[in-house]
């Protein structure tokens, strides 16, 4: 049986300003601010040795956070990246630079927390390798050939060869992607595992020209030769809240009975 991973940090950027949905991460959900809802979800899946923490960019979420228990601390507002942001917040907790630090994005309030597990577990497993991601099947053509999903292929060991947001692999004969009986794409999922170390470094190197051409900043890594392991689900994971519509989406599920 697997071990469990317990010696880790979830941290939790939230930002206020967002174009599409102002003040998200403190959207009301069920009663609750929407960054605390992530940060009790992750809490309910993952053991009490684990420290939770919200990176916030402006006094409101510190005391929404205050208000429910969840800790969290004050990070600047002119963060280019969400990377650079985990930085910050790894200085201000003082965290070791051998410390894993599982990045859960502050707008997934429906987050499997066995995925935070995954992840850190594979930094556990690849004590060389600086970050772990997930991803699960595609089983979608529509899917495979939208340019808002991101794609990832991986090699034998399990790390990640690219990622892209063009349908890769490329069938050369043309075969629809879910014909494919030996191989399988697969959709990139946004959670992330990093060793502290790692973060404290990634804001000093320079962007990648395929990271700047497909907007993935998670290019810059493999282009400066870090190693990326991919944790492959078996499921799909529920969407993340990034406009109205989803807001209310999850609000719905919120207000079912046992939710």
């Amino acid at each position: 049986m697997t071990a469990v991973p317990t010696r880790f940090t979830v941290l939790i950027p939230a930002r206020l300003a967002s174009t599409r949905l102002p003040n998200k991460p403190l959207a009301d959900i069920g009663g609750l601010p929407m960054v605390v809802r992530v940060a009790q979800r992750v809490r309910s899946g993952v053991p009490a040795s684990v420290r939770i923490v919200v990176a916030a960019d402006h006094a409101d979420i510190l005391s929404a956070c205050a208000r429910y228990g969840v800790e969290a601390v004050m990070t600047r507002v002119d963060h280019g990246s969400g990377s650079d942001r985990l930085a910050q917040a790894c200085d201000v907790l003082g965290l070791d630079d051998s410390q894993i630090v599982v990045n859960v994005q502050g707008d997934e309030p429906l987050i499997d927390p066995g995925m935070a597990l995954s992840v850190a577990r594979l930094l556990e497993q690849h004590p060389q390798t600086a970050i772990g991601t997930a991803a699960h099947a595609l089983h979608s053509e529509a899917d495979f050939h939208n340019p808002n999903i991101v794609k990832v292929v991986v090699d034998a060991s399990g790390h990640a060869m690219y990622f892209s947001r063009a349908p890769i692999p490329c069938w050369r004969d043309g075969a629809a992607a879910q014909q494919s009986a030996t191989l399988q794409p697969l959709r990139h999922v946004g959670i992330y595992a990093y060793r502290a170390a790692f973060l404290r470094r990634f804001p000093q190197l320079s962007p990648a020209p395929h990271e700047q051409a497909e907007a993935l900043e998670q290019l810059r890594a493999l282009w400066h030769g870090y190693r990326i392991a991919v944790h492959i689900s078996d499921t799909a994971p529920p969407s993340g809240v990034d406009t109205p519509q989803d807001l209310e989406r999850v609000r719905a599920q919120f207000a079912q009975p046992g939710s």
